[in-house]
């Protein structure tokens, strides 16, 4: 068979199959082959280009545009918007979109960083695997101990998510903050403690939540409440938009330097950027800087967000 031939037997078969919606196995008989040869020629014609597949996706996930467009401008590997609600709202929906999207990728043996807040909480509550996670492990990113909040704290979100994820927890036996960075250091050398960061460093995947403005912030209702003047103080400077892993942060995503940031008990940003997927669920205008801020810092390479915050984030300069 000549190659005009050929190629016309290709099209002749495609056209009947993808056009005509005829079976292989009338297509084989009416071309005297065997269907395994139909088969094969259908995958001949996809891959010299004579057969063409595009799915129109655009029509059930109207934020495609946005999302290649976040990509580019911020160079990410992937962009997830859901559709814009109030506060509330949205995060449960964002959690349950980052819940989904971690089911999806998450492999056997793989270790999993988690830190704490509302929005990651409401991904741990919305997990769910059918069957049990072949040895996966849930890894706190962040310390937190005590009553107050213990719904949002890192152990408790690593709980659920393992709970519900039929899969395995590590505890971090540490608090969210101590009061010097001599005690800092005290604690960071304790075993249990240094051994859990360590685990922390090395996890294939982390789950994170991103913080607004310290005035806005979970965290500085929960932890700063109550904390001295001296701190509440020292996190009201006008170079701080936001926090991640309880480490607040510039416009340029680096680290402030504050007492905060000296005594938290946190991975730190460069241990957060070497992790090869750092997933950041967040959403809301008051967190478009922030969220600009640690895509500039590469603290996170995933984002799942709401449609007005991607806009926002396209307009943002």
């Amino acid at each position: 068979m000549s190659y005009s031939q050929d190629m016309r037997l290709l099209a002749n078969i495609a056209t009947r199959y993808y056009e005509d919606g005829a079976k292989q196995s009338d297509i084989a008989k009416e071309f005297n082959i065997s269907r395994s040869l139909v088969s094969k020629y259908l995958t001949k014609a996809r891959e010299i280009g004579l057969v063409e597949i595009i799915i129109h996706d655009e029509m059930i996930h109207p934020y495609k545009h946005i999302e290649d467009k976040i990509k580019r401008k911020y160079n990410l590997e992937e962009v997830i918007c859901v559709a814009p609600t109030e506060e509330e709202r949205l995060k449960k929906k964002l959690g349950t979109t980052a819940a989904k999207y971690l089911s999806r990728i998450i492999q056997p043996n793989q270790t999993i960083g988690v830190s704490a807040g509302t929005t990651v909480h409401e991904a741990a509550e919305n997990f769910f695997s059918k069957t049990k996670s072949d040895n996966v492990t849930f890894i706190p990113l962040v310390g937190g101990l005590g009553q107050q909040h213990s719904d949002i704290q890192a152990n408790v979100v690593c709980q659920i998510f393992a709970k519900n994820g039929r899969a395995n927890a590590v505890e971090l036996h540490a608090p969210i903050t101590v009061d010097s960075l001599e005690a800092k250091k005290v604690f960071m050398e304790q075993s249990f403690i240094k051994k859990v960061f360590e685990q922390a460093r090395q996890v294939d995947i982390a789950i994170v939540g991103v913080g607004g403005l310290p005035v806005y912030s979970t965290m500085t209702k929960a932890y700063l409440s109550e904390k001295t003047s001296e701190l509440a103080k020292d996190i009201e400077r006008e170079d701080i938009v936001g926090d991640i892993c309880y480490n607040f942060i510039d416009e340029n995503g680096a680290l402030v330097d504050c007492l905060w940031n000296e005594r938290v008990m946190s991975i730190s940003l460069a241990d957060l950027a070497k992790i090869p997927k750092v997933i950041g669920v967040c959403g809301g205008k008051d967190k478009v800087e922030s969220i600009h801020a640690i895509i500039n810092g590469g603290l996170i390479n995933t984002l799942i967000t709401d449609e007005t915050t991607g806009k926002m984030l396209l307009d943002f300069i």
